[in-house]
């Protein structure tokens, strides 16, 4: 039986990384569980999970590792998506026979400027490749980063072509009305839009979408739970407010190695900060910037750092 579609807010899961730059799995997991206990679904192995500086096979062996600690699929989609159909295929296969409820694929994304033909091509190849009629695709549009567009006719003709297996978008082209157009094109169909960040979450819900996939969920994902929780009532437009503002302040830094510090710092948990070269460590100085202006705003983590210390034993 295949079981219901992923609705609400989804963390893009930031992965740990110990000194020698291997997977801190335990530390992985850790993350996952409380992500989970704050109503938080896991998009691991998305943008912010610094997935494309992971192979193949450690994506899977991850994958394999929070299954087996009990970590519920039910709403998590993995990213499955590389510029190889073979590796495509194969990642995704993987994750649906472990159980999850969708994955999260980005188009090739080497090559620029190609045919929506091609593109139609790939997603076409890797879906008979995966052959399970369990496989639910979201397509993930971010052009700012890929550089490689998810247009309205590709859409189209992905829906028509595999209408149980073609599931949805998250749309991080940070554009609320090519979101919208999404949605109003699409979503009748059964194809669910995900905003790429919390900030139009209400706005997604009124016009029809299903949820937020959004980096700043790995710190501040139970506040963002609440919100859609509150969609239209005043207290949704205050949290609203709110999740805005630590979007913020999140925003003003280089995202992965910020959230990272976030975590270690009120995870109480310094082994959080390593991040997969080319990218690097945020400094002490901009690290304590940051914190203040989270601190400013009544900001925490409940839980984390019991969560982190169970991950340390």
């Amino acid at each position: 039986m295949v079981a219901a579609r992923i609705k609400g807010v989804l963390s893009p899961v930031v992965t740990p990384f110990k000194r020698d730059l291997s997977p801190d799995v335990g530390r992985f997991i850790a993350h996952c569980k409380w992500l989970i206990s704050q109503d938080c679904g896991l998009a691991v192995f998305g943008t912010n999970s610094e997935a494309n500086s992971l192979s193949a096979k450690e994506r899977m062996s991850l994958l394999e590792a929070v299954v087996a600690a009990g970590v519920p699929t039910a709403r998590m989609m993995p990213g499955t998506g590389a510029c190889s159909i073979t590796e495509a295929a194969e990642v995704s296969a993987h994750a649906v026979k472990l159980g999850v409820g969708g994955v999260l694929m980005l188009p090739p994304f080497y090559y620029k400027g190609v045919p929506e033909e091609g593109l139609f091509r790939f997603y076409s190849e890797v879906v008979q490749r995966v052959g399970d009629d369990r496989l639910r695709v979201y397509l993930y549009h971010i052009p700012g980063v890929s550089g490689v567009p998810i247009t309205h006719k590709l859409v189209e003709r992905l829906m028509k072509a595999y209408p149980k297996q073609i599931a949805g978008m998250k749309d991080s082209s940070d554009d609320w009305p090519h979101t919208k157009s999404m949605i109003d094109a699409f979503a009748k169909d059964g194809f669910d839009v995900f905003s790429g960040n919390e900030k139009p979450i209400l706005e997604n819900l009124k016009a029809g979408g299903v949820g937020c996939i959004s980096a700043t969920a790995n710190i501040n994902p139970g506040k963002i739970a609440e919100t859609i929780k509150a969609y239209g009532t005043p207290e949704g437009d205050r949290l609203q407010a709110w999740i805005n503002e630590v979007r913020g302040v999140m925003q003003g830094y280089v995202m992965i190695p910020a959230l990272k510090y976030v975590i270690a710092h009120y995870g109480a948990d310094p082994h959080w900060n390593p991040v997969r070269p080319p990218l690097v460590e945020i400094d002490e100085k901009t690290g304590r910037d940051m914190i203040e202006k989270l601190d400013k705003l009544g900001f925490t983590m409940p839980g984390l750092k019991q969560a982190m210390a169970v991950a340390a034993e």
